[in-house]
């Protein structure tokens, strides 16, 4: 008879479900814990002032003695970004694969985290001991070569995590998904897949890269002066095909915007990036070159405000200008939430006098997504063939839609699980059910703090945007409690001092009033001064104005 397991594994997301970004999955098995990736997000609209949002690590931090290391399946920001705030906590040690370290060794540089940080490289034939979890990986594709998925070997069985993925016949790189490897993973069992949902909600299959090449080349030849392309800094594969097209319509190219020089150069020396001898020319170059011999390279697809392309469009770069005529690619579709700025800086683009190719209604096809559509999922739930199945990486209703296509190849509803950030999954005796929740969350980042501002200095500043303050100052006599001075009111955000005098006037006299009738009583404790100041002012201020400011009422003793 055999033996009943009373260690059980956990599967759990602490960034990554029901968002865009952010992604970081943990497998724990008894006292063994695997982190896959440790990325950041930006901030929501509401989330004012916050620069990045990253995962709250508190469980991995209390546990961290059972913390083996964190895998990074590829180097894109919502995989990589986390990484300088979540080391600095948690000095684990690092896997990833050549290029992936590459782009973040660039960023332990600057975190000044290089020499304390354990970086070990992997490929996809490497084998992880991680205490009992023995971890594997393969090939995938995506818009940025050296992807992998891994599969963690555990006492449960094989937990496969897809990575972000596509399956394109015909890599720009010749790095082809290896099918194979995933098929054997499957025949031998998988008890959990965690997979990719970008584009669950998206019919059919994601284009190949290479289509993207000729299209690309085809503008190059058409355009009859310079030609901007702006593109993902990291999709080094869109990044090699302009450098190809170039060669192919002898042109010129400078790289503009930091991540794109950046990315640029670390590609370019481990060998991920082809540039021919004598094409890379600086950006001070290009206006004594003809106008049909550049290229202009630059980060900002995404309408970003203090992107090369948006101060081009401006026409506040230091060193490139948009002329008329010139032909302006965006080689990128906007991320959710995105599009107002792209929007506005296509527009300025245009007023400038460019012609610019943009959107999925370009006629041409100058960009496709690097995530696989309902097709490929489905190709890889069939070839994983999973016992249970998490969809991550995805809003919830990707997250949704990706189950609904496992059931439509046969993976029973009660075997799906829709998680939550923090929810659980727990396998026992090859049976899984939802377990409790581990501590999971937003960091927000704020300039150089760190998780100090929370939902309350949110609240404030949302207030603050919306309503404005009002500080009102008075002076106290100790002795008897008589108004000495003020109450002075200050003004900001709220009305224009000078256009409401009255107004003011009234709530100085609502708010001495309100004082001295409280002296009377003596009431004289400063928290209900100041509570009974704010109720009275906000009541008054409300009626006639119909806003609420924030009231910041400081009295002093003298």
């Amino acid at each position: 008879m055999s033996k009943k397991n009373i260690d059980k594994l956990l599967i759990f997301a602490l960034g990554g479900v029901g968002e865009i970004g952010k992604n970081m999955y943990c497998v724990q098995y008894a006292n063994d814990i695997v982190v896959i990736d440790s990325g950041l997000k930006f901030p929501e609209e509401d989330m004012l002032g916050i620069d990045i949002v990253i995962p709250d690590i508190g469980y991995l931090t209390e546990n961290r003695d059972k913390v083996r290391g964190i895998i990074i399946t590829h180097g894109h920001e919502d995989h990589i970004g986390g990484l300088p705030y979540v080391l600095k906590h948690l000095n684990v040690p690092l896997y990833g694969t050549k290029l992936t370290m590459g782009l973040i060794e660039a960023k332990l540089k600057e975190a000044n985290l290089l020499g304390t940080t354990n970086r070990i490289l992997i490929n996809s034939e490497s084998v992880l001991n991680l205490g009992v979890i023995t971890a594997s990986f393969f090939k995938t594709n995506h818009s940025i070569p050296d992807s992998v998925g891994v599969a963690l070997d555990t006492p449960e069985g094989v937990v496969v995590h897809t990575g972000d993925f596509k399956f394109d016949q015909t890599p720009v790189n010749d790095q082809y998904a290896d099918i194979h490897r995933m098929a054997e993973i499957g025949k031998n069992g998988v008890v959990a897949l965690l997979s990719d949902s970008t584009n669950a909600e998206r019919p059919g299959y994601t284009g190949s890269e290479k289509s993207v090449g000729v299209e690309i080349e085809e503008v190059f030849r058409k355009a009859k002066q310079r030609v901007v392309i702006a593109t993902f800094a990291s999709n080094i594969h869109r990044v090699q095909q302009v450098f190809d097209a170039a060669a192919a319509t002898n042109r010129k190219v400078t790289v503009v915007g930091r991540s794109m020089v950046n990315v640029v150069s670390i590609a370019s020396e481990l060998g991920y990036l082809h540039i021919p001898d004598g094409m890379l020319i600086e950006p001070e170059e290009v206006n004594k070159l003809a106008a049909d011999r550049v290229v202009i390279l630059s980060t900002g697809s995404q309408g970003e405000p203090m992107s090369a392309l948006t101060r081009m469009a401006r026409s506040t770069h230091r060193k490139v200008d948009i002329l008329p005529g010139d032909t302006v690619i965006i080689a990128a579709n906007p991320i959710p939430g995105n599009e107002r700025y792209v929007g506005r800086t296509v527009d300025e683009l245009f007023r400038i006098g460019a012609n610019v190719i943009y959107g999925p209604g370009s006629v041409t096809g100058v960009h496709v997504s690097g995530h696989g559509s309902q097709e490929e999922l489905k190709l890889m739930l069939n070839l994983m063939k999973p016992k249970y199945f998490i969809p991550i990486h995805g809003e919830y209703r990707m997250l949704r839609q990706h189950g609904i296509l496992a059931e439509s190849v046969g993976i029973p509803k009660e075997d799906i699980f829709m998680c939550d950030i923090g929810d659980t999954v727990e396998i026992q005796n090859g049976v899984a059910r939802k377990g409790s929740k581990v501590q999971s969350g937003n960091i927000l980042i704020d300039g150089l703090g760190v998780g100090d501002v929370g939902n309350i200095v949110l609240r404030d500043r949302k207030l603050l945007s919306q309503d404005g303050i009002l500080v009102v100052v008075v002076t106290l006599s100790k002795q008897d409690g008589k108004i000495l001075s003020g109450p002075d009111i200050i003004s900001r955000g709220f009305v224009y001092v000078r256009e409401s005098e009255g107004l003011l006037e009234e709530a100085n006299r609502i708010v001495t009033n309100t004082l001295t009738k409280l002296m009377n009583e003596n009431v004289n404790e400063w928290a209900s001064l100041k509570t009974n100041v704010k109720d009275v002012l906000g009541r008054f201020l409300y009626e006639q104005t119909r806003r609420r400011p924030m009231i910041l009422p400081i009295i002093m003793e003298v």
